[in-house]
Protein backbone atom coordinates (compact mmCIF):
# COMPACT_ATOMS: atom_id res chain seq x y z
CA UNK A 1 0.00 0.00 0.00
CA UNK A 2 1.17 3.18 -0.73
CA UNK A 3 0.33 5.97 1.92
CA UNK A 4 -0.24 9.48 1.12
CA UNK A 5 0.11 12.22 4.10
CA UNK A 6 -0.90 16.06 3.24
CA UNK A 7 0.60 17.78 6.22
CA UNK A 8 1.63 21.85 6.72
CA UNK A 9 4.22 20.60 9.25
CA UNK A 10 7.60 21.64 8.19
CA UNK A 11 9.69 18.27 7.60
CA UNK A 12 13.40 18.13 7.71
CA UNK A 13 16.56 15.05 6.76
CA UNK A 14 19.13 14.95 8.72
CA UNK A 15 21.12 11.52 9.09
CA UNK A 16 19.25 9.38 6.33
CA UNK A 17 16.29 9.88 8.65
CA UNK A 18 13.41 12.06 7.92
CA UNK A 19 12.35 14.62 10.93
CA UNK A 20 9.32 16.99 12.04
CA UNK A 21 7.03 17.93 14.77
CA UNK A 22 7.35 15.20 17.81
CA UNK A 23 3.32 14.62 18.11
CA UNK A 24 3.07 14.41 14.67
CA UNK A 25 5.51 11.75 14.03
CA UNK A 26 4.89 9.59 17.47
CA UNK A 27 1.50 9.40 15.81
CA UNK A 28 1.86 8.95 12.23
CA UNK A 29 4.57 5.91 13.19
CA UNK A 30 1.67 3.99 14.06
CA UNK A 31 0.19 4.50 10.47
CA UNK A 32 3.93 3.80 9.14
CA UNK A 33 3.28 -0.05 10.60
CA UNK A 34 0.46 -0.94 8.65
CA UNK A 35 1.56 0.72 5.04
CA UNK A 36 4.23 -0.69 2.43
CA UNK A 37 5.19 3.21 1.57
CA UNK A 38 4.43 6.35 3.40
CA UNK A 39 4.62 9.56 1.21
CA UNK A 40 4.53 12.73 3.55
CA UNK A 41 3.14 15.85 0.98
CA UNK A 42 4.77 18.46 3.11
CA UNK A 43 7.19 21.65 3.40
CA UNK A 44 11.10 20.97 3.80
CA UNK A 45 13.25 23.20 6.19
CA UNK A 46 16.86 23.25 7.09
CA UNK A 47 17.81 20.69 9.80
CA UNK A 48 17.70 21.34 13.42
CA UNK A 49 18.84 20.13 16.44
CA UNK A 50 15.37 21.07 18.68
CA UNK A 51 14.64 18.29 21.03
CA UNK A 52 11.23 18.52 20.53
CA UNK A 53 11.46 17.20 16.93
CA UNK A 54 11.58 13.27 16.35
CA UNK A 55 12.81 10.61 13.32
CA UNK A 56 10.59 8.71 11.55
CA UNK A 57 11.39 5.08 11.81
CA UNK A 58 10.62 3.24 8.29
CA UNK A 59 13.25 3.41 5.66
CA UNK A 60 10.53 3.07 3.32
CA UNK A 61 9.03 6.57 4.83
CA UNK A 62 10.43 9.86 2.07
CA UNK A 63 9.13 13.52 1.66
CA UNK A 64 7.70 14.63 -1.27
CA UNK A 65 8.74 17.79 -1.24
CA UNK A 66 5.88 21.04 -1.41
CA UNK A 67 6.26 24.74 -1.26
CA UNK A 68 4.28 26.29 2.15
CA UNK A 69 1.34 28.30 1.30
CA UNK A 70 0.89 31.72 3.60
CA UNK A 71 -2.15 33.58 3.08
CA UNK A 72 -0.97 36.01 6.38
CA UNK A 73 -0.39 39.34 4.83
CA UNK A 74 -0.88 40.62 0.97
CA UNK A 75 3.07 40.05 0.24
CA UNK A 76 2.83 36.10 1.12
CA UNK A 77 -0.62 35.42 -0.21
CA UNK A 78 1.00 36.95 -3.82
CA UNK A 79 3.72 34.84 -3.37
CA UNK A 80 1.45 31.58 -2.45
CA UNK A 81 -1.04 32.71 -5.61
CA UNK A 82 2.41 32.01 -7.74
CA UNK A 83 2.91 28.83 -6.00
CA UNK A 84 -0.39 27.37 -6.65
CA UNK A 85 -0.42 26.07 -9.67
CA UNK A 86 2.55 24.22 -9.26
CA UNK A 87 1.51 22.66 -5.58
CA UNK A 88 -2.36 21.34 -7.47
CA UNK A 89 -0.44 19.50 -10.19
CA UNK A 90 2.55 17.86 -8.15
CA UNK A 91 -0.64 16.66 -5.58
CA UNK A 92 -2.62 15.39 -8.26
CA UNK A 93 -0.02 13.20 -9.08
CA UNK A 94 0.65 12.20 -5.40
CA UNK A 95 -2.92 11.46 -5.14
CA UNK A 96 -3.00 9.54 -7.97
CA UNK A 97 -0.40 6.80 -7.31
CA UNK A 98 -1.39 6.89 -3.44
CA UNK A 99 -3.67 3.64 -2.64
CA UNK A 100 -4.90 5.65 0.41
CA UNK A 101 -5.18 9.18 1.29
CA UNK A 102 -4.64 11.03 4.50
CA UNK A 103 -4.90 14.55 4.98
CA UNK A 104 -3.86 16.50 8.57
CA UNK A 105 -6.71 19.11 9.05
CA UNK A 106 -6.49 22.12 9.17
CA UNK A 107 -3.97 23.75 6.83
CA UNK A 108 -3.35 25.51 4.22
CA UNK A 109 -1.78 22.31 2.04
CA UNK A 110 -5.12 20.32 3.86
CA UNK A 111 -7.37 22.86 2.12
CA UNK A 112 -6.10 22.17 -1.32
CA UNK A 113 -5.91 18.04 -0.60
CA UNK A 114 -9.29 18.31 0.28
CA UNK A 115 -10.61 20.10 -3.19
CA UNK A 116 -8.47 17.52 -4.86
CA UNK A 117 -8.91 14.53 -3.11
CA UNK A 118 -13.56 15.08 -4.50
CA UNK A 119 -11.86 13.99 -8.09
CA UNK A 120 -10.69 10.75 -6.52
CA UNK A 121 -13.96 8.94 -5.29
CA UNK A 122 -12.63 5.90 -5.41
CA UNK A 123 -9.93 5.95 -3.28
CA UNK A 124 -10.23 4.78 0.26
CA UNK A 125 -9.19 8.09 2.49
CA UNK A 126 -9.22 9.15 6.35
CA UNK A 127 -8.83 12.68 7.83
CA UNK A 128 -7.27 13.46 10.70
CA UNK A 129 -9.02 16.73 11.87
CA UNK A 130 -6.87 18.08 14.87
CA UNK A 131 -8.70 21.58 15.25
CA UNK A 132 -11.84 22.53 16.86
CA UNK A 133 -14.73 20.85 15.20
CA UNK A 134 -17.34 22.71 17.15
CA UNK A 135 -19.34 24.47 14.13
CA UNK A 136 -20.41 27.14 16.90
CA UNK A 137 -16.47 28.21 17.45
CA UNK A 138 -14.90 31.40 15.82
CA UNK A 139 -12.32 29.52 13.22
CA UNK A 140 -10.55 31.75 10.40
CA UNK A 141 -12.80 30.44 6.85
CA UNK A 142 -10.31 28.17 5.28
CA UNK A 143 -11.18 26.14 8.24
CA UNK A 144 -14.43 26.54 7.78
CA UNK A 145 -13.74 24.99 4.12
CA UNK A 146 -12.52 22.41 4.71
CA UNK A 147 -14.58 21.47 7.96
CA UNK A 148 -17.61 21.55 5.36
CA UNK A 149 -16.18 19.69 2.05
CA UNK A 150 -14.73 16.61 4.42
CA UNK A 151 -18.39 16.56 6.09
CA UNK A 152 -20.05 16.16 3.01
CA UNK A 153 -20.27 12.79 2.04
CA UNK A 154 -21.34 13.63 -1.86
CA UNK A 155 -17.92 15.47 -1.90
CA UNK A 156 -15.77 13.20 -0.20
CA UNK A 157 -16.60 9.53 -1.00
CA UNK A 158 -15.40 6.56 1.26
CA UNK A 159 -13.95 9.33 3.47
CA UNK A 160 -13.64 8.76 7.28
CA UNK A 161 -13.03 12.06 9.22
CA UNK A 162 -11.62 11.84 12.91
CA UNK A 163 -12.55 14.43 15.19
CA UNK A 164 -12.62 15.20 18.68
CA UNK A 165 -15.54 15.12 20.06
CA UNK A 166 -18.69 13.99 19.21
CA UNK A 167 -20.94 16.49 17.78
CA UNK A 168 -24.35 16.66 16.68
CA UNK A 169 -23.91 18.55 13.36
CA UNK A 170 -21.75 15.66 12.05
CA UNK A 171 -22.44 13.32 8.60
CA UNK A 172 -22.02 9.50 7.89
CA UNK A 173 -18.54 10.43 7.15
CA UNK A 174 -17.22 11.78 10.58
CA UNK A 175 -15.78 9.39 13.42
CA UNK A 176 -15.11 10.46 17.12
CA UNK A 177 -11.91 9.95 17.87
CA UNK A 178 -8.64 10.38 20.62
CA UNK A 179 -5.09 10.53 20.71
CA UNK A 180 -2.33 9.07 22.87
CA UNK A 181 1.12 9.84 24.24
CA UNK A 182 2.34 6.35 26.53
CA UNK A 183 2.01 2.75 26.19
CA UNK A 184 0.53 0.62 28.89
CA UNK A 185 3.80 -0.04 30.01
CA UNK A 186 4.70 3.52 30.80
CA UNK A 187 2.16 4.22 33.57
CA UNK A 188 3.26 3.83 36.82
CA UNK A 189 1.74 4.68 40.50
CA UNK A 190 2.15 8.30 41.42
CA UNK A 191 3.19 10.08 45.01
CA UNK A 192 2.85 14.00 45.09
CA UNK A 193 3.62 16.14 47.42
CA UNK A 194 0.94 16.82 50.17
CA UNK A 195 0.22 21.02 48.72
CA UNK A 196 1.02 22.15 52.26
CA UNK A 197 4.23 22.02 50.96
CA UNK A 198 3.73 23.97 47.98
CA UNK A 199 1.87 24.73 44.93
CA UNK A 200 3.45 23.22 41.64
CA UNK A 201 1.66 25.00 38.47
CA UNK A 202 2.90 24.00 35.10
CA UNK A 203 2.32 24.85 31.48
CA UNK A 204 3.02 22.77 28.97
CA UNK A 205 2.83 24.00 24.73
CA UNK A 206 4.02 26.70 22.51
CA UNK A 207 4.79 30.03 24.19
CA UNK A 208 2.00 31.79 22.30
CA UNK A 209 -0.70 34.23 22.50
CA UNK A 210 -2.80 31.71 21.51
CA UNK A 211 -2.38 29.97 24.38
CA UNK A 212 -2.29 32.57 26.87
CA UNK A 213 0.92 31.81 28.86
CA UNK A 214 1.26 35.39 30.58
CA UNK A 215 -2.14 34.53 32.35
CA UNK A 216 -0.59 31.18 34.47
CA UNK A 217 2.46 33.77 35.01
CA UNK A 218 -0.48 36.35 36.34
CA UNK A 219 -1.64 33.80 37.98
CA UNK A 220 1.40 32.49 40.18
CA UNK A 221 1.94 36.00 40.74
CA UNK A 222 -1.58 36.49 42.59
CA UNK A 223 -1.16 33.31 44.73
CA UNK A 224 2.36 34.11 45.69
CA UNK A 225 0.80 38.27 46.48
CA UNK A 226 -1.73 36.04 48.89
CA UNK A 227 0.97 34.40 50.54
CA UNK A 228 0.94 31.01 48.80
CA UNK A 229 4.39 29.13 48.64
CA UNK A 230 3.65 28.44 44.67
CA UNK A 231 5.88 27.89 41.73
CA UNK A 232 5.13 27.34 37.91
CA UNK A 233 7.81 26.12 35.04
CA UNK A 234 6.83 26.35 31.46
CA UNK A 235 8.01 23.57 29.13
CA UNK A 236 7.72 25.55 25.53
CA UNK A 237 9.40 27.84 23.51
CA UNK A 238 7.75 30.42 21.64
CA UNK A 239 7.54 34.43 20.90
CA UNK A 240 6.34 35.39 24.01
CA UNK A 241 9.18 34.16 25.95
CA UNK A 242 10.41 37.74 26.12
CA UNK A 243 7.52 38.85 27.52
CA UNK A 244 7.26 36.38 30.09
CA UNK A 245 10.90 36.97 31.07
CA UNK A 246 10.14 40.65 31.40
CA UNK A 247 7.30 40.08 33.70
CA UNK A 248 9.34 37.51 36.16
CA UNK A 249 11.72 40.09 36.35
CA UNK A 250 9.81 42.86 37.08
CA UNK A 251 7.91 41.17 39.86
CA UNK A 252 10.91 39.14 41.76
CA UNK A 253 9.59 36.03 40.81
CA UNK A 254 13.36 34.52 39.64
CA UNK A 255 12.99 31.77 42.61
CA UNK A 256 9.31 31.02 41.83
CA UNK A 257 9.34 30.62 37.88
CA UNK A 258 11.82 28.11 35.30
CA UNK A 259 11.22 28.66 31.33
CA UNK A 260 13.04 25.09 30.67
CA UNK A 261 12.21 25.59 26.81
CA UNK A 262 11.76 22.72 24.51
CA UNK A 263 12.59 20.18 26.81
CA UNK A 264 11.95 16.26 25.89
CA UNK A 265 8.67 13.90 26.57
CA UNK A 266 10.43 12.00 29.31
CA UNK A 267 11.49 15.59 30.86
CA UNK A 268 7.45 17.12 30.37
CA UNK A 269 6.24 13.54 31.97
CA UNK A 270 8.63 14.57 34.95
CA UNK A 271 7.18 18.17 35.34
CA UNK A 272 3.65 16.34 35.41
CA UNK A 273 4.35 13.85 38.08
CA UNK A 274 5.73 16.34 39.99
CA UNK A 275 3.29 19.01 39.16
CA UNK A 276 -0.52 19.60 41.35
CA UNK A 277 -2.01 21.47 38.29
CA UNK A 278 -1.63 21.85 34.62
CA UNK A 279 -2.70 25.06 33.72
CA UNK A 280 -3.66 25.77 30.15
CA UNK A 281 -5.56 28.52 28.79
CA UNK A 282 -5.99 27.87 24.98
CA UNK A 283 -7.70 30.06 22.89
CA UNK A 284 -8.53 26.56 20.68
CA UNK A 285 -7.96 23.24 20.67
CA UNK A 286 -8.82 19.66 18.97
CA UNK A 287 -7.58 16.98 21.97
CA UNK A 288 -5.00 18.73 23.72
CA UNK A 289 -2.67 16.29 24.21
CA UNK A 290 -1.00 17.79 27.92
CA UNK A 291 -4.00 18.05 29.26
CA UNK A 292 -4.71 13.96 28.51
CA UNK A 293 -1.25 13.49 29.46
CA UNK A 294 -1.16 16.07 32.93
CA UNK A 295 -4.47 13.46 33.78
CA UNK A 296 -2.58 10.75 33.27
CA UNK A 297 -0.39 11.41 36.41
CA UNK A 298 -2.92 12.74 38.62
CA UNK A 299 -2.08 16.18 37.42
CA UNK A 300 -4.98 18.56 37.66
CA UNK A 301 -6.21 20.53 34.46
CA UNK A 302 -7.13 24.33 35.08
CA UNK A 303 -8.19 24.77 31.45
CA UNK A 304 -10.73 26.54 28.99
CA UNK A 305 -13.48 24.96 27.84
CA UNK A 306 -12.96 24.40 23.93
CA UNK A 307 -13.37 21.92 21.62
CA UNK A 308 -13.73 18.53 23.61
CA UNK A 309 -12.48 20.12 26.79
CA UNK A 310 -15.23 19.77 28.78
CA UNK A 311 -15.78 15.75 28.00
CA UNK A 312 -12.00 15.24 28.75
CA UNK A 313 -12.31 16.88 32.28
CA UNK A 314 -15.70 15.38 32.93
CA UNK A 315 -17.44 18.65 33.00
CA UNK A 316 -16.01 19.40 36.30
CA UNK A 317 -15.25 15.92 38.32
CA UNK A 318 -11.76 15.74 37.09
CA UNK A 319 -10.66 18.48 35.64
CA UNK A 320 -11.57 22.93 36.30
CA UNK A 321 -13.29 24.71 33.33
CA UNK A 322 -12.54 28.44 33.74
CA UNK A 323 -12.43 31.49 31.76
CA UNK A 324 -9.19 33.10 30.60
CA UNK A 325 -8.99 35.07 33.48
CA UNK A 326 -6.27 34.49 36.31
CA UNK A 327 -8.40 35.16 39.27
CA UNK A 328 -10.61 32.12 38.66
CA UNK A 329 -7.47 29.97 38.38
CA UNK A 330 -6.40 31.43 41.83
CA UNK A 331 -9.79 31.02 43.00
CA UNK A 332 -9.91 27.20 41.27
CA UNK A 333 -6.77 26.02 43.53
CA UNK A 334 -7.72 27.22 46.36
CA UNK A 335 -11.32 26.14 46.27
CA UNK A 336 -9.89 22.22 45.68
CA UNK A 337 -6.64 22.87 48.16
CA UNK A 338 -9.15 23.54 51.03
CA UNK A 339 -10.53 19.75 50.43
CA UNK A 340 -7.86 17.09 50.29
CA UNK A 341 -10.04 14.39 49.96
CA UNK A 342 -11.77 16.59 46.96
CA UNK A 343 -8.37 16.90 45.70
CA UNK A 344 -7.07 13.62 46.22
CA UNK A 345 -10.26 11.84 44.10
CA UNK A 346 -10.22 14.57 41.21
CA UNK A 347 -6.44 13.67 40.91
CA UNK A 348 -7.84 9.52 40.58
CA UNK A 349 -10.79 9.73 38.40
CA UNK A 350 -8.19 12.18 35.97
CA UNK A 351 -5.40 9.45 36.55
CA UNK A 352 -8.31 6.86 35.50
CA UNK A 353 -9.79 8.20 32.54
CA UNK A 354 -6.42 9.17 30.84
CA UNK A 355 -4.89 5.79 31.40
CA UNK A 356 -7.80 4.07 28.48
CA UNK A 357 -6.13 6.31 26.35
CA UNK A 358 -2.42 3.71 25.36
CA UNK A 359 -0.58 3.98 22.66
CA UNK A 360 -1.81 0.03 21.87
CA UNK A 361 -5.20 1.11 21.75
CA UNK A 362 -4.58 3.89 19.38
CA UNK A 363 -2.54 1.60 16.96
CA UNK A 364 -5.08 -1.09 17.08
CA UNK A 365 -7.77 1.46 15.85
CA UNK A 366 -5.79 3.04 13.36
CA UNK A 367 -5.03 -0.50 11.73
CA UNK A 368 -8.80 -0.77 11.28
CA UNK A 369 -8.77 2.54 9.59
CA UNK A 370 -6.28 1.22 6.69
Amino acid sequence: MRFLVVSHAAHFAREGKWYSYGPLVKEMVLWEKCVDQMEIFAPVVPSNEDAINLPYRADSTFVNESPSLDFTSLGEAAKSAVKLPWIVVKMWVAMWFADHIHLRCPGNLALVGCLLQVFFPWKKKTVKYAGNWDAKSAQPKTYKLQQWIINQPWLSRNMTVLVYGDWAHSSSNVRPFFTASYQEADFAPVEKSPVSEGIKLVYVGGLVSGKNPMMSLQALKLLVDAGHDARLVFCGEGAERKALEAFVALHGLDSRVLLRGNVSAQEVKQELVEAHFLVFLSDSEGWPKVVAEAMSWSCIPITTAVSCVPEMVGRGRRGVLVDKEPTQIVEAILAINRHPQKLRQMQEEARDWARQFTLERFAAEIEKLV
